[in-house]
């Protein structure tokens, strides 16, 4: 039973990490998330984890190492980002790695823009957050985060609620910048999210619909 102990005290870290970016995204955001969202994370981490440092069952949990295994992650399978949103983008990312830049140049929404029955507005956001590597400790016998306090930081940053009937072009720009100036260390990777949100204008009031919104891994660095 020795690999099977050791198999389950590593999955028991890829969910330690998948909680620890859940939380680090927000309720706000992961409500848009699918059924099997925990599923695929722990996936994934868990392929991380085989690259990991260290003997089986105590191999590390890199993401900085092995970003390109994150990117480019779903939240939603039946509503992919680029299915919804197909404006082109650019994202510049600081060298102190707490600060992105996303820029989606003048583009008509009506060309743009997949959105679901009913909707009349929509608005882009993206969330930067921050994931330590993981790594085993001997004494608890648990994962813990090797840079506690730079872990889970998170922010958002939100376009302004736009008209999908607009005739006029659209230039959206977000500026997530991690909070408190942290020092990032090169075994915490940056995470940033984009996403979109559909509302129904009514009155002077625009309700958030729960259908048609969607996120997306678009960097870890």
């Amino acid at each position: 039973f020795r690999r099977t102990r050791e198999n389950n005290v590593e999955f028991g870290g890829c969910a330690t990490v998948t909680k620890a970016l859940r939380l680090a995204i927000g309720d706000r955001r992961m409500i848009l998330a699918d059924a099997k969202i925990v599923a695929r994370m722990v996936k994934i981490f868990k392929e991380i984890n085989l690259n990991g440092v260290g003997s089986r069952g105590q191999r590390s949990i890199d993401l900085v190492a092995n970003s390109v295994l994150l990117q480019n992650f779903e939240f939603n399978t039946s509503t992919p980002f680029t299915s919804v949103f197909n404006a082109p983008y650019s994202i510049l990312t600081t060298a102190a790695r707490d600060e992105a830049t996303i820029t989606a140049a003048a583009f008509l929404p009506s060309s743009f823009v997949n959105a679901p029955s009913g909707a009349t507005h929509f608005r882009i956001f993206a969330v930067l957050c921050t994931l330590s590597e993981y790594i085993f400790d001997p004494v608890t016998g648990r994962y813990i985060a090797s840079d506690p306090t730079i872990d889970m930081l998170s922010i958002e940053a939100d376009s302004a609620i736009i008209d999908l009937s607009t005739t006029t072009p659209v230039t959206i720009s977000l500026n997530p910048v991690l909070p408190g100036t942290p020092t990032m260390t090169p075994t915490t990777a940056a995470v940033l999210c984009i996403g979109c949100e559909f509302f129904q204008h009514v009155g002077a009031i625009d309700y958030l619909l729960a259908q048609g919104d969607c996120m997306r891994v678009i960097k870890v660095f």
